[in-house]
């Protein structure tokens, strides 16, 4: 059950970090049309912004789980170290 809901959040992780990419291109190419306050430097600005943000989100969220894995897989290798 537990491997269930690790998995789960794997493909929720997942689909975050497509969906915030989605929004960063969305949101500078609104900003870039925009006449008034945006421009295209403006839109280069939200793309290098959001990039960053995508980056740190997802890089976090997936470091999360890799420690969550790397500790099930060392004391999975424990437990045999034990049973030898």
């Amino acid at each position: 059950m537990r491997d269930f809901f690790i998995n789960s959040l794997e493909m929720l992780i997942n689909i975050l970090v497509v969906l915030m990419v989605i929004g960063v291109l969305i949101m500078a190419v609104v900003v870039m049309a925009e006449g008034r306050n945006g421009g295209f430097f403006a839109g280069i600005g939200v793309l290098i912004g959001g990039a960053i943000y995508v980056i740190l989100t997802g890089g976090m969220l997936y470091l999360f789980l890799g420690i969550y894995q790397n500790t099930k897989r060392t004391a999975e290798a424990v437990e045999a170290m034990k049973n030898k």
